[in-house]
């Protein structure tokens, strides 16, 4: 039996933030070798990544499955930590 997904703690709050911004958000985390969101604004989606900030470097790498995705997404890509991530890929949807 499969077991759920762990979800970064932050999450909850920076998916808020996308949708406070204006962004639909599809929350993915349950798949493996993916993001955790996608996130689009203006017609432009974007895969996010979400770590927890507060987290040692450690605690944050990205999974061989996280890195796979991450190098052969041929879209935006983003790893977010915290709020100020969170307005840099809006900016990036909005340009």
């Amino acid at each position: 039996m499969r077991r759920a997904a762990k979800v970064d703690s932050n999450q909850p709050a920076l998916v808020e933030a996308f949708r406070k911004m204006g962004c639909s958000v599809l929350i993915v985390a349950q798949l493996k070798q993916c993001c955790d969101i996608f996130v689009s604004k203006n017609l432009k989606t974007a895969a996010v990544e979400i770590k927890d900030g507060t987290l040692p470097p450690s605690k944050k790498m990205l999974t061989e499955g996280e890195l796979k995705f991450a190098q052969t997404w041929k879209g935006m890509y983003f790893i977010v930590e915290d709020l100020s991530g969170v307005q840099l890929v809006v900016r990036n949807l909005e340009s």
